[in-house]
């Protein structure tokens, strides 16, 4: 835009608005344009919007301090007198008309990319649970369906300010998500418990995982890589501890993946057996239900079951935990609507359930006499 020369002022702050405007775009203030196909059509649109709103105020401010030096009272502007001008009401009603209309159409182009989640090459559930994420593939094709939990993996010493923090902290996980590049990945969100939202910037991709109804999206990555995200919604106390790590492989990569991860699958369900099977001491149940406790229950009732009251009570001198086991197994396993206690039952094994409540009543001053054992779990889970 041109500025007289006696304007200077104003031309160098218009000026400087479109100069820093350049440079912010392309700087990490602004969206990236990821790497889906979607993502970029989402970028796109930002951009052009962006684009827009510079222009309309380069020329609405541009207009209003022009008026205000030219028609200044020591320049002894006359104001105008005309009270009404129909033919200005008409320009000024119908240029943003035109530039609203502008705007909807590839923003509405853009939505119904996003929403359509047809066609797809292959279905992931996502269930969010607190705090970690379950993973199911859904598809026929493969075959056999496999599952598995996403944990937070960032070292406890790091999160109490113990030891330095590392390079991911707190955005790795011991499973992370496994996708092919250039194949269409449906996502089917839901919860388990509360509201959470699934969110991966570099797809372009958020969307609430709501209890008892599923959402969808989808994506098409194109470039192998590691992708990270996290949970989106404010889900309870560890909502920061739920990150989401995506590993976009290219296609063969990934078909022998999903085959070696089925073989694993299969393994640890023949293990899984024998351990349900096998005699365990009590200082075997003990040492493995520490390292579950570390895992799942820390975070809440702390490392000496010393609670948080009112929201995490204590479990040291707890009335439950030290007192009859089918109300303490009730507890974990379906734990308590309408508090922070989530259901651990479609979380742990029968084996890692087991042994953590071993650990409860053993720990923390408890001293009760039995044994807790697999078959205990298997047996109240059975009655349900």
């Amino acid at each position: 835009m041109f500025f007289p020369t006696r304007f200077t002022a104003t031309g160098l702050l218009l000026a400087a608005a479109l100069v820093l405007a350049v440079p912010a775009a392309a700087s990490g203030w602004n969206m990236t344009p990821g790497v889906t196909e979607i993502s970029r059509a989402i970028y796109d649109l930002h951009m052009l919007i962006f684009w827009i709103c510079v222009g309309i105020g380069v020329v609405v401010f541009g207009a209003m301090f022009i008026s205000i030096v030219l028609h200044r009272k020591s320049r002894n502007a006359t104001p105008a007198t005309f009270h009404e001008s129909t033919k200005l009401e008409i320009v000024w009603t119908l240029i943003p008309l035109a530039i609203l209309i502008g705007m909807a159409v590839p923003a509405t182009s853009v939505l119904v990319q996003m929403y359509d989640s047809g066609g797809e090459d292959m279905v992931v559930e996502v269930r969010g649970y607190q705090w970690r994420w379950e993973y199911k593939y859904l598809d026929d094709d493969l075959n056999e369906q496999l599952s598995f939990f996403s944990n937070l993996s960032t070292p406890r010493d790091q999160i109490l300010g113990r030891a330095e923090k590392g390079e991911h902290y707190l955005l790795e996980v011991d499973n992370p998500l496994v996708i092919p590049i250039n194949r269409k990945v449906r996502f089917l969100l839901t919860s388990n418990d509360v509201i959470h939202a699934w969110w991966v910037p570099d797809f372009a991709l958020k969307r609430d995982a709501i209890p008892g109804f599923i959402n969808d999206i989808w994506a098409i990555v194109e470039e192998p890589g590691i992708y990270r995200g996290q949970c989106a919604e404010l889900c309870g106390i560890d909502h920061g501890y739920m990150p989401i790590v995506v590993h976009a492989l290219p296609e063969d990569e990934f078909d022998a993946w999903y085959a070696e991860r089925l073989e694993l699958a299969r393994a640890q369900d023949e293990q899984l057996e024998e351990q349900i099977a096998q005699e365990w001491s009590g200082e075997e149940l003990f040492a493995r239900g520490e390292s579950v406790y570390a895992t799942h229950c820390v975070a809440c009732h702390q490392a000496e079951g010393q609670g948080v009251p009112p929201v995490f009570p204590a479990l040291a001198g707890n009335g439950v935990v030290a007192g009859d086991l089918e109300s303490h197994m009730d507890v974990v396993y379906h734990g308590r609507p309408g508090t922070a206690m989530q259901a651990f039952g479609p979380v742990l094994d029968p084996v890692d359930m087991a042994s953590v409540m071993h650990y409860q009543r053993k720990a923390f001053g408890h001293a009760n006499g039995e044994v807790v054992k697999p078959v205990d779990v298997i047996r109240f889970a059975e009655a349900q």
